[in-house]
């Protein structure tokens, strides 16, 4: 029996994208929309920049075909930027009423750009990096919090045709140079502290040692924040990077299609992180048709989303200002000073999407957090939830003790294709557990392992068989392509592969179960972790889980570590009760041989659950990449377990 949480109105439904755009085309739901968005993926996407209104020198073919699926390109002879295209509608010389970017810090700090505003900020930064002998084909990067100046800075070095890279300093020493020393950037934007938790981290001695790390630069540009400007050895202030440079109407270099926009990284532990390098104009289609058809995003619309310039989200949200919306930002924790930190600034922002991650869903609701109660929140149309599964029990929390009358989009995708492959429909109903649809534009299916695709109710793995503009360009220093390849084509033939194990629900919806590489294997039968986490976290008495398979006897035994709620022992009463709760609510297939307790979950700088890293630890491997992890001394809890004996010899 499906959990309705939601059905929207037809009042609702007839104002999103969705409806207009099956109006237009006589069609009647969304799935008929998406049936003729992969039907011809070139009359797709060239549609998408028609009806967007995308500035560009579009030339040519839309889609240049070739027999490897990965090897398709969008627009190969056109030509735009990506900072041209988010900085449109407004002149450096006329006052702009429209707000680009809102900014707040947990300090109670607070300052806004018009669009005006940004464009000659944008300006002043374009021309001190051309004075700095910075061009097409060199990497700008920062080191720097959520704040308006890194997206400016990003601005500024796409508009000259340069490339983009980000991490956020709570990141140390080696995490950064093991990101920036792979792309060899020529500009390293920097400030000397950053604020979370109501306490100030001196940034300094690891930017020194960075900068000495990192041969490639040649300035380093201290960007003001909470200290002003200051004097640090080997570093140009920023009042000195852009003396003598007056704002005008800034220039753009259109590029190429696929010119190198961004490099993201992956946050595995599993070794280097990979350098994934992001198509110019992919990036720019992809988002802007995900904004508009899966998040309803309308010009004049205010959207946050609790990100870090370090995750994939961040990269997301920049290219919210191609909608003509204003882009909300905050940086700090998401629970300083208190709990109800968002929830005050979606009703001073009169914020229409809230993004968040499923963690901090699952953290308010272990909180008793009840915003509907404490805030008006009238002004919300969308929330969306990304990071990791949102489970049923979440997905009823935010209608029952958030908002009941909004639109619960739960995405999926990630850093490879800086995107979703499933997302949100506002003309659907939403149910709990599911995400409501496959991305527009991808032909998402679900295979088994011989690659054959799975019904409603099978459980295989994740994949699109469409070609889609923002399939990375390469990854850095992969020689052949090979790790590239590996990635996302050589598990099946003529088709992307993401890694998660997942399911078709009954009604065309999906639900993930978790990462392939982390799913479960007792007796020869592949489960996901996240049926497991459903039922454990429901209890009072566990703040929060994490489950491996060890190897165990020519087999794979499910092993459990939680983390108790305070106050809380893990006891033999408490054991059976969660194995009760497992399968019960899953099967007995997922109830853990083992329960240990820990004082600490591994989790990654972007908050999800390090399973792989635990793993190695309880097999006795070393973990190669502990600077992908934002806590990396909790791995010292999983290791030496007597109650788990030897795996080594098992």
């Amino acid at each position: 029996m499906t959990d309705v949480l939601w059905t929207p109105s037809t009042d609702r439904v007839e104002q999103t994208e969705i409806a207009q755009w099956c109006s237009e085309l006589g069609l009647e739901t969304y799935a008929d929309l998406h049936t003729w968005s992969i039907a011809d993926p070139a009359r797709f996407w060239e549609a998408v920049w028609e009806r967007y209104g995308l500035i560009g020198d579009r030339e040519g073919a839309v889609l240049e075909s070739e027999d490897r699926f990965r090897s398709n390109r969008f627009f190969p002879d056109s030509r735009l930027s990506v900072a041209e295209n988010l900085l449109r509608g407004s002149t450096v010389d006329e006052p702009s009423a429209h707000t680009a970017i809102s900014f707040s810090n947990e300090d109670g700090a607070h300052s806004s750009l018009s669009l005006a505003e940004l464009r000659a900020r944008v300006s002043v930064l374009q021309q001190a990096m051309r004075r700095a002998g910075v061009g097409a084909g060199d990497v700008v990067a920062a080191w720097l919090p959520n704040l308006p100046d890194t997206m400016a800075i990003f601005l500024a070095a796409n508009s000259i045709g340069a490339t983009f890279s980000s991490s956020s300093p709570d990141f140390g020493t080696n995490g950064v140079v093991d990101r920036f020393g792979q792309i060899a950037p020529k500009l390293l934007f920097a400030t000397d502290e950053y604020l979370y938790a109501q306490k100030r981290h001196d940034t300094t001695a690891r930017l020194a040692e960075i900068r000495d790390r990192l041969p490639s630069l040649s300035a380093t540009i201290h960007v003001p924040y909470l200290n002003g400007d200051v004097a640090l050895d080997g570093v140009t202030s920023m009042a000195a990077f852009t003396a003598n440079i007056e704002a005008e109407s800034p220039t753009f270099e259109r590029l190429p299609f696929d010119h190198p926009v961004f490099v993201l990284f992956s946050s595995g532990t599993t070794g280097a992180p990979k350098a994934i390098v992001h198509r110019a104009g992919g990036v720019l289609l992809k988002l802007v048709s995900e904004h508009r058809v899966h998040c309803d995003i309308r010009p004049g619309d205010r959207v946050f989303y609790f990100t870090t310039a370090g995750w994939m989200m961040w990269n997301w949200l920049v290219v919210v200002l191609a909608a003509d919306a204003t882009v909300v930002l905050y940086d700090g924790s998401p629970f300083h000073p208190d709990a109800d930190v968002v929830f005050d600034l979606v009703d001073r922002e009169s914020v229409t999407l809230l993004g968040i991650s499923a963690k901090y869903v699952d953290a308010l609701n272990k909180a008793g957090r009840r915003p509907v109660e404490t805030h008006d929140l009238k002004s919300v149309r969308t929330i969306c939830s990304t990071g990791s599964t949102l489970v049923h029990e979440s997905f009823r929390y935010l209608y029952e003790h958030v908002k009941s009358d909004v639109h619960v989009a739960s995405m999926s995708g990630g850093t490879d294709l800086c995107g979703c492959l499933v997302a949100g429909d506002a003309t659907a109903p939403v149910i709990a557990g599911e995400i409501q649809a496959p991305a527009i534009g991808l032909g998402i299916e679900v295979f088994d392992d011989s690659g054959t695709p799975l019904g409603a109710g099978e459980q295989g793995e994740l994949v699109c068989t469409t070609p889609f503009p923002s399939m990375p360009l390469r990854f850095v220093g992969d020689t052949g392509d090979v790790r590239y390849d590996g990635s996302y084509f050589d598990r099946f033939a003529g088709a992307w592969h993401q890694g998660d194990f997942a399911e078709w629900a009954p009604g065309g919806g999906m639900v993930i179960s978790g990462r392939s590489d982390a799913t479960l294997n007792p007796g020869g039968v592949r489960i996901g972790t996240a049926e497991i986490y459903r039922q454990v976290e429901q209890l009072d008495e566990i703040e929060e889980s994490l489950v491996i398979g060890q190897r165990w006897d020519d087999d794979t035994r499910v092993v459990l570590f939680v983390r108790m709620a305070d106050g809380v022992t893990l006891d033999d009463d408490v054991r059976t009760r969660i194995r009760a709760a497992v399968r019960e609510g899953a099967s007995p297939r997922h109830v853990p041989a083992k329960i240990l307790d820990v004082a600490d979950i591994p989790r990654t700088r972007s908050g999800k659950i390090s399973e792989l890293a635990v793993r190695d630890v309880v097999h006795g491997k070393a973990v190669k990449n502990t600077e992908a992890l934002a806590n990396p001394e909790a791995l010292e809890h999983y290791k030496n377990r007597p109650e788990l004996g030897s795996s080594l010899s098992n």
